[in-house]
């Protein structure tokens, strides 16, 4: 996940991602005004690491529908294979108008907090396709997204709520159990930016992926000794 910093500074954090962990597929972080700021660091991230790297965009409502319009013809030749939350669902009709234009999916997100808001964003024309979230909406309504989504042909993209590395275990465990949702790689970054965490065995990301535990569960524990150590409620 990157963005909203200068440009610079983002295509370093994303070269530096490629280089220490093999990661090869990015959520760029966008909505900023002008909107010649993003489309400018789009294309310098594309410059930068190539023809074969994944890209995507995601202005979590920051633009309105002719911006975000805007953004979409500018960076057509870049390769970029979604946009998530372009504008506020709310505008309702430019949301629609967007969408049926876009050259590419338009992901719901914010706008799709559960199975209903998912169906009613995809059926009425908000979206074209959808961001699942475990921390969200556990396993069980996220299983029922997914299944509405494959059912529809919809692309699907497993997303983060800033997780820990607890969190995302459970997004790589889900994930990765169903070939709807492995097709696309997941948003896992958030934790390499937290300072400490309460899994017993931490995470590595090598080759830009994180194994998928074979055991049941999500194959891993709290640290007990960090638990007390950081517990409020003593």
């Amino acid at each position: 996940m990157l963005g909203f910093s200068p440009t610079q500074a983002v295509v370093d954090e994303a070269l530096s991602f490629t280089e220490t962990y093999g990661v090869r597929s990015f959520k760029i972080k966008v909505g900023r005004r002008p909107v010649s700021l993003d489309v400018e660091l789009v294309a310098a991230l594309r410059e930068a690491l190539g023809p074969d790297a994944l890209l995507y965009l995601d202005a979590n409502r920051g633009w309105n529908a002719t911006e975000a319009a805007q953004v979409l013809t500018a960076t057509a030749e870049l390769d970029l294979r979604f946009f998530e939350e372009p504008n506020d669902a709310a505008e309702v009709l430019t949301r629609r108008q967007l969408v049926t234009k876009s050259p590419i999916p338009i992901v719901a997100d914010e706008s799709a907090p559960n199975l209903g808001d998912a169906a009613r964003e995809i059926q009425t024309g908000g979206a074209n396709a959808l961001s699942i979230k475990t921390a969200r909406t556990g396993f069980t309504e996220s299983q029922k997204i997914l299944s509405y989504a494959e059912a529809l042909g919809l692309d699907v993209l497993m997303g983060n709520q800033i997780d820990t590395q607890l969190g995302s275990i459970a997004t790589v465990t889900f994930g990765a159990a169903f070939e709807h949702s492995s097709r696309y790689p997941g948003e896992m970054s958030n934790f390499l930016d937290m300072a400490d965490d309460l899994i017993a065995s931490p995470l590595e990301i090598k080759d830009g992926h994180i194994h998928a535990p074979t055991v049941p569960g999500v194959g891993n524990a709290v640290d007990e000794d960090k638990l007390t150590h950081y517990r409020i409620d003593r």
